[in-house]
């Protein structure tokens, strides 16, 4: 297996699991938490060639059809769960949370999906599991294990200006009567503050929508007028001002772009490569 370049910290917060040739990650926190499933997929073990070696999760970016639905069912064996019950988003950085039922299983994997621009999506039926897809953006997983649900978003740079994360926590609270101070989290491998470089329009709507004492914890400024975003930290913020306990929440320590050999990242390969995915499911009762 490649080396794993931990970003600042040698201790990694997340497991890493090999099953059946598959190698993808799990949260020690989650992992206590019985009746759920949760995975992070690597780029090993799947059957895709060239950029998309070997796990791709994406139908859109080129990829042969057959590669992508042996690798989803090589990933669903190996962390625990059938490919059948997948339910995928259609990711266009929004902050929008769809709640997904009964008849939304298998939507973007067995079926098309009948709906566009969902970013985020909770549920409450077990069985189902959620999915979203990454290649350096940032996943949040949500699980309330009192009321047995979840929540999967996807978040950029955009998704996190538009705070989806406190958005995914206020619709589970909708529908689930989830409190916030009961729900686990997790802000998943995407890009570190090192690897982000931005420009300054980007900087000026999260300058908007964080306070100013946030600021210097979230990005700084260069002499060539880019900036460094830390999408980790301004998420850590969103969670913790959503009502998620910071004992309650676990952080990355995982740069995609760090990494490019281990996970896929837009840019380290300049946008020639695959997806991974993030998924997060409620196990059928017996």
């Amino acid at each position: 297996m490649t080396d794993i370049k931990w970003h600042q910290e040698e201790k990694p917060k997340m497991r890493v699991n090999t099953r059946e040739g598959v190698t993808y990650l799990t949260y020690p926190e989650f992992d206590k938490l019985p009746g759920f499933v949760h995975a992070f997929s690597t780029r090993l073990g799947g059957v895709s060639e060239g950029i998309y070696s070997s796990m791709n999760l994406s139908f859109t970016r080129g990829d042969k059809e057959e590669a992508v639905k042996e690798n989803y069912k090589r990933m669903a064996d190996a962390a625990g769960f059938d490919m059948n019950d997948i339910v995928t988003s259609d990711q266009t950085h929004t902050a929008n949370v769809r709640l997904v039922t009964e008849k939304d299983r298998g939507n973007g994997i067995t079926k098309p999906r009948p709906y566009t621009d969902v970013d985020g999506m909770i549920t409450n039926v077990p069985g189902l599991v959620l999915a979203t897809f990454y290649a350096d953006c940032v996943p949040l997983y949500f699980i309330d294990p009192v009321h047995r649900a979840i929540g999967l978003s996807h978040s950029g740079w955009r998704g996190t200006v538009a705070k989806i994360g406190a958005v995914t926590v206020r619709r589970m609270q909708e529908e689930f009567g989830s409190k916030p101070s009961e729900i686990y989290a997790a802000v998943g491998p995407s890009i570190c503050q090192d690897c982000y470089e931005v420009s300054e329009d980007v900087i000026e709507q999260f300058k908007e929508n964080f306070a100013e004492e946030q600021w210097d914890s979230l990005f700084y400024g260069k002499p060539d007028g880019k900036y460094q975003l830390d999408l980790w930290e301004a998420n850590h913020q969103i969670m913790l001002e959503a009502g998620i306990r910071e004992e309650h929440l676990s952080l990355p320590n995982l740069c995609t772009c760090c990494n490019p050999e281990f996970l896929f990242s837009h840019r380290a390969s300049h946008g020639k490569r695959g997806n991974l995915g993030a998924f997060l499911g409620i196990k059928k009762t017996k």
